[in-house]
């Protein structure tokens, strides 16, 4: 299946194309297809943001449509920043200035209790109005300085209980590696994302057999 990606981020659309094309489907950004809507994400949930975007890129685009609504959530902050993540800062896509606010908020936060956790919410929303959500998470904690460059987001700044192998299993993190210290495969194995994008490939027959 060919798929719009509805997003704007690049570290996201390179995940989800990442993702979907292991999957054997082709993706399509909404760049590419020359649609520069940014849906203002209104709702109160990740599930809800995920199907504002998906909606509405679907219907200027007029083919399936993919779109992720993320975030991370700290449990000494009550869950914040949740649905808040991209623009924590308070302006959006400022990823550094978003990590030195959670680091500051977490400064005087011992290491037994800085768990948190990924949360993804992947919305497939097909041509007529048929749609579904797949959530996934991934725990972890929050480190206190960032380490690696292979991410975006709070990436450098995670670190999930487990990272993949390369047969597909999982192991604990004993080095305690972050998001952004893990290799594609790694992190693709036990990601928010990858946990929801797994989720809708079992799934997404079901929602196909909906259209016949």
């Amino acid at each position: 299946m060919e798929f719009c990606a509805a997003t704007g981020n690049a570290g996201k659309l390179k995940e989800i194309r990442r993702i979907l094309q292991r999957q054997g489907h082709t993706v399509k950004s909404q760049k590419e297809l020359g649609i520069m809507l940014e849906p203002e994400e209104t709702g109160e949930t990740f599930s809800e943001n995920a199907l504002i975007k998906a909606k509405a890129i679907c219907q200027v685009c007029g083919m399936p449509t993919i779109a992720d609504d993320s975030g991370l959530m700290v449990k000494a902050l009550g869950g914040a920043p949740g649905v808040y993540s991209a623009r924590y800062c308070g302006r959006h896509g400022d990823d550094e200035a978003n990590n030195d606010k959670l680091l500051a908020a977490l400064a005087q936060v011992a290491p037994g209790e800085r768990q948190a956790k990924f949360v993804s919410a992947v919305c497939v929303y097909l041509p007529g109005g048929k749609n579904a959500i797949y959530l996934g998470e991934c725990p972890g904690m929050v480190a206190f300085e960032r380490h690696g460059t292979n991410g975006f987001g709070y990436d450098p700044i995670f670190i999930p209980d487990e990272v993949g192998l390369p047969d597909g299993t999982t192991c604990a993190n004993t080095q305690k590696r972050s998001y952004a210290q893990l290799t594609d495969q790694e992190k693709d194995a036990i990601s928010h994302r990858g946990n929801a994008m797994r989720r809708m490939e079992q799934e997404l027959f079901k929602l196909l057999e909906q259209q016949v």
